[in-house]
C-alpha cells in the first residue's frame, strides 16, 4: 500500500479554504481517480509542538493506493482537472510526499 501526501505548508500572505478543499476538491479527486483509491484523508494543522506554537502547515492530504503504478495511472489521465482546480483553494505550493505504508 502507498500514500500519496500532499502537503500545504503555512506563510505569510498564503491562504487555504479548508471548508472549499474538504467539499470541493477532495470530491473532484476522489471522482477523477475512482476506485484506484482506496481512501482519503484529510488533516487540518491544528499546531506545531510547541504549546501555543503555530502549525506549520495549514493542511495535508491524503490518498491511499495498491501501488506507485496505480496512482499514476488513475492520475495521469485527470492532472489537468485536478491541478487547475489549486486556485479555488489556496495560492500556496504544495509539497507531495509518495511513501511506503509500514505500519
Amino acid at each position: 500500500m502507498i500514500k500519496v501526501s500532499v502537503l500545504y505548508p503555512k506563510s505569510d500572505g498564503k491562504r487555504f479554504d479548508l471548508d472549499y478543499y474538504c467539499a470541493e476538491h477532495m470530491r473532484i479527486v476522489k471522482d477523477c481517480l475512482g476506485d484506484a483509491c482506496k481512501k482519503i484523508e484529510v488533516d487540518a494543522g491544528l499546531s506545531g509542538a510547541a504549546p501555543g506554537s503555530d502549525a506549520p502547515y495549514f493542511a495535508m492530504g491524503h490518498m491511499l493506493f495498491d501501488s506507485v503504478d496505480e496512482f499514476q495511472n488513475a492520475f495521469g489521465p485527470h492532472v489537468d482537472t485536478i491541478m487547475s482546480d489549486i486556485p479555488n483553494y489556496t495560492n500556496v505550493e504544495p509539497v507531495v510526499l509518495v511513501s511506503e505504508v509500514k505500519a
